[in-house]
């Protein structure tokens, strides 16, 4: 999502300066980016995720000492 928001800001920031468009135009050309932006990358970076949870062993967190609540 940081790198998400990053693309989409700066671009937006960019877009204003350098062409000051209405907000209309704002609306039409960063709503179907932040969709792109978060959407297409979301299964590999789920996958990414879980690949590493296998890569690392992970496993469910444990109470270490004391009685189990």
């Amino acid at each position: 999502m940081f790198l998400s928001g990053f693309i989409v800001a700066g671009s937006a920031l960019a877009v204003e300066i350098i062409y000051a468009p209405p907000y209309w135009v704002h609306a039409l050309l960063w709503g179907p980016l932040i969709l792109i932006t978060t959407l297409l990358p979301l299964r590999p970076v789920k996958g990414l995720l879980i690949a590493l949870q296998y890569h690392h062993k992970a496993a469910e967190g444990r109470f270490t000492g004391g009685e189990a609540p």
